[in-house]
């Protein structure tokens, strides 16, 4: 069983119920997390009818009901609360996910989680204050990551000093084991390029 999320009794309670409700036999809920590891990560609950979960999920089999963790989700919810706080109103299901938008890294971490890592807590905060943000668009056979700059850095003359300067010599400090870094705008790789 994943240590990964804590459900409280009330939870499980107010969960339990809310699937009797939907009178389907075998219904679980499914706890996915959309973008994961990025300022816009969201936690997502939601109902999973039996043959909607994905292969891969990890069941959690709680006394009152079955859950399923999405497993690219799964590093994202270390140490996330599910609870139920009941008041006059009904009552409000809520779940903290301290790490959704930050996943713990560690050496062994998937290369591409380590660079966005390093994007979302060292480099990005830095660009903020122009408008800017990077993201990994992929990282390459060779290790290369492939990085689209987004907001005000997109087209801006300093970004080549900017991308050569302080995002590569970060990210191949932090990660020796990267290929390089490549502008997903970088006009030099003609290799995709379409010419009819």
């Amino acid at each position: 069983m994943s240590e990964s999320i804590q459900i409280t009794d009330s939870a499980q309670e107010y969960l339990a119920e809310l699937l009797e409700k939907q009178n389907v036999e075998g219904i679980a809920v499914r706890i996915f997390i959309t973008q994961p590891g990025t300022p816009y990560a969201e936690t997502c609950l939601a109902y999973c009818r039996p043959g909607e979960e994905e292969p891969s999920d990890e069941k959690l089999e709680l006394p009152k009901l079955g859950v399923f963790l999405d497993k690219n989700s799964l590093p994202f919810l270390e140490e996330a609360v599910v609870d139920f706080n009941a008041d006059r109103m009904g009552g409000q299901l809520t779940i903290k996910a301290p790490n959704a938008k930050m996943p713990k890294v560690n050496a062994d971490s998937p290369l591409e989680d380590r660079v966005n890592y390093i994007l979302y807590s060292e480099i990005n905060p830095g660009l903020a204050a122009h408008g800017g943000e990077i993201k990994l668009v992929e990282l390459t056979e060779e290790k290369v990551a492939v990085l689209a700059f987004g907001g005000g850095c997109q087209g801006c003359a300093a970004v080549d000093l900017t991308l050569k300067e302080g995002v590569e010599r970060t990210l191949m400090e932090r990660i020796p084991e990267l290929g390089g870094i490549r502008d997903v705008t970088d006009h030099t790789d003609t290799t995709n390029a379409y010419y009819r």
